[in-house]
């Protein structure tokens, strides 16, 4: 292994270990991360392979998408072809609404609320019109699927609900289940 690698290793074992959650990464995940440094020249902070939706997932340093996805999509799709699945990106924040926001589609989303619920658990309620439901949601829900990974995996939210303004029976802040 070659001395690039081993420090690429040793930083993301650092920076799994400042996460709010430990996030353990297999050797084959460390190695597309290693390989996505490499193509796309940005730094990922996480790797996810997703066998149920045949993609691979990383998280991505704030400010390194354009350098990520590369002029007219070139670089991302340069991965693509090497990995053999579909590569999606989304761009870290420590925020949880501007993760989540950045995980699904910025442009398509009304608000996202973050609710503390009796049990204890976290809950968002990501609102959309209803026009734009189905985009935001995604093809077979992969879209969704993702954002409750994800929102799990970083921030402890075990339930990711996105509805449009009509199903939003009490606007002050709080959602009845």
């Amino acid at each position: 292994m070659s001395f690039n690698v081993v420090f690429f290793c040793q930083e993301i074992v650092k920076r799994s270990i400042n996460m709010t959650e430990k996030i353990k990464l297999t050797s084959d995940e460390l190695r597309l991360m290693s390989l996505f440094q490499n193509v796309t020249a940005a730094v990922a902070r996480d790797c996810i392979v997703d066998e149920k939706m045949d993609r691979v997932i990383f998280i991505v340093n704030k400010g390194q998408m354009g350098l990520a996805i590369g002029k007219g999509g070139a670089t991302i799709r340069q991965l693509q072809n090497v990995v053999a699945r579909k590569v999606e990106l989304v761009e870290f924040s420590d925020d949880p609404s501007e993760f989540l926001s950045n995980v699904l589609n910025s442009d398509m989303i009304n608000e996202i609320k973050i609710n503390n619920r009796f049990d204890g658990t976290k809950q968002a309620v990501v609102v959309v019109d209803s026009n734009k439901k189905g985009v935001v949601v995604g093809k077979e829900g992969r879209n969704a699927e993702k954002a409750r990974l994800l929102a799990k995996r970083y921030f402890q939210i075990s339930t990711v609900m996105i509805v449009s303004e009509e199903q939003i029976p009490n606007r002050n802040n709080q959602v009845e289940l």
